[in-house]
């Protein structure tokens, strides 16, 4: 109970980038940047500035490395 709330805070104080990128995620359970680019219209740096705040808060995980790379939820 006390981690749904946690997560539900943290959910509320995220960008709506974020979100949509949380919410892709969890309806596809994988994405990759470039799919992200193509779904939201959003610039590929500022997209990939959310899906590296995302990684570092341990929201999201980082498979692989490079051209390859795609992201689950943690």
């Amino acid at each position: 109970m006390i981690k749904i709330e946690k997560e539900q805070m943290l959910l509320q104080t995220l960008p709506e980038t974020s979100l949509m990128i949380i919410e892709h995620i969890k309806a596809h359970g994988r994405v990759t940047l470039s799919e992200m680019v193509t779904f939201t219209g959003i610039n590929r740096n500022t997209l990939k500035k959310h899906f590296q705040k995302l990684v570092s808060m341990k929201q999201i995980s980082q498979h692989g490395k490079g051209r390859g790379v795609w992201y689950s939820i943690t």
